[in-house]
């Protein structure tokens, strides 16, 4: 089982990050091969939406690190992605990538309907807010993040099999009962996959 983690929050050693290091700690346990992106740390240009990839599938840019995301997320079984909420939406050094490899997330058939690319994988989605819960989910903005990754990995193929939101972080960041929520989205993810037996 390979997963790719994608950190998309800019402080490594924030809410996002516990949060992604416990999956990935349990998946290793688990005997996961992990793979850990962090976002922030990339270098990618933005998209000039010249629409040339969805032709050619390759982007005209010159190469940066956007086409390794993208090499890494077409050998991984599983993907997730965390990203704190900005502006009720994820941050946008992680959108820029998205953007840069949407001819690799998704194709297009003759009337120019998205095909996935990524049928049959699994992904878990964690966002997080300063803003107290329930607000986080009323508001929009945790769920904005979440409902913004679903949008791009659900047109991908990609089946979000969990999606954990962690609001009021300002007060209360991520403890052992968020973390617990974690490790047991990767732990069922990998139990229910037929494929994946432990060493």
């Amino acid at each position: 089982m390979n997963i790719l983690i994608i950190n998309g929050s800019p402080r490594i050693h924030g809410n996002i990050s516990a949060m992604l290091d416990a999956i990935r700690e349990e998946a290793e346990q688990r005997g996961a091969e992990v793979t850990t992106v962090l976002a922030s740390r990339l270098q990618v240009k933005p998209c000039t939406g010249c629409m040339t990839c969805r032709e050619t599938h390759h982007c005209v840019l010159p190469e940066d690190d956007a086409q390794c995301v993208l090499a890494a997320i077409k050998s991984c079984d599983v993907l997730v992605v965390g990203a704190p909420c900005y502006w009720g939406n994820m941050p946008g050094q992680l959108k820029i990538i998205f953007d840069r490899i949407v001819y690799g997330m998704i194709g297009e058939d003759t009337r120019g309907l998205p095909l996935p690319l990524h049928k049959g994988k699994k992904a878990i989605l964690i966002s997080t807010s300063t803003t107290p819960f329930p607000f986080n989910i009323l508001f929009g903005q945790s769920r904005g993040a979440i409902k913004a990754m679903r949008e791009i990995l659900k047109w991908s193929g990609f089946k979000v099999v969990s999606a954990i939101e962690l609001g009021g972080t300002r007060q209360h960041p991520a403890g052992e009962k968020v973390l617990n929520r974690c490790r047991k989205a990767i732990k069922k993810l990998l139990l229910s996959d037929k494929n994946f037996t432990k060493p």
